[in-house]
């Protein structure tokens, strides 16, 4: 007997190189941006390319306030995860809310000096900090940008995974804009980890809010 049929996705948005859909628990401030080719994930090496699509500046287009699929939370977070903590082996940037502690821990460690402010320091001991998540305390690389147009897999691939024999497909990435009271601060906070680090993890999923 074959299985029941299964339910189409609900489809956001679509355009020619991605789709939003809804994450779960279904939310509205819980969302997907996939490619719309076959990217298995963060281990893809397509990813590194140049011609590749920039899908954390379009997640950031979206789920940004006044986008095509906002999240509704005082704090926006786009993540993904390693190969090994997903369970879907299709590329998807988690587009969520954050803690206001995470963005006021962020934002101390801004004010202190301890993230990178170019790719190139990102792997430095020096910039790695804990932030608390619903995992606890977990030792992140914190690299600060002023916007999205670079390619921010091949950015942690040259200077974080490659330098130190390390796998992309352990890798987790979260991006954090900088929301001020003023709002969207034209900055945004990148964070990576593995557990090549002491306290890291390779998931995104206990600093993003879904519930």
């Amino acid at each position: 007997m074959p299985p029941p049929p299964q339910p189409k996705p609900d489809c956001l948005k679509m355009t020619p190189n991605y789709v939003v859909l809804h994450g779960r628990p279904e939310t509205t401030h819980n969302y997907l941006l996939l490619p719309t080719c076959r990217i298995t994930g963060i281990e893809c090496p397509y990813l590194e390319t140049s011609g590749v699509a920039n899908y954390w500046h379009e997640a950031w287009e979206n789920a940004r306030s006044g986008g095509s699929v906002p999240v509704q939370y005082p704090n926006i977070g786009l993540g993904i995860n390693s190969q090994g903590a997903r369970r879907f082996d299709q590329l998807h940037i988690h587009m969520a809310g954050v803690r206001a502690s995470t963005q006021r821990r962020l934002q101390e460690l801004e004010t202190q000096g301890r993230m990178a402010t170019s790719p190139s320091q990102w792997a430095a001991t020096g910039n790695q900090a804990a932030i608390t998540g619903s995992a606890g305390d977990r030792v992140y690389r914190i690299l600060r940008l002023p916007n999205l147009r670079d390619n921010l897999f091949n950015l942690l691939y040259t200077n974080v995974v490659r330098p130190n024999s390390l796998s992309m497909a352990n890798q987790t990435m979260i991006v954090v804009p900088k929301i001020t009271a003023t709002g969207f601060a034209n900055a945004f906070y990148v964070l990576n980890s593995d557990t090549s680090i002491h306290d890291g993890t390779s998931t995104c999923d206990s600093l993003l809010v879904y519930n």
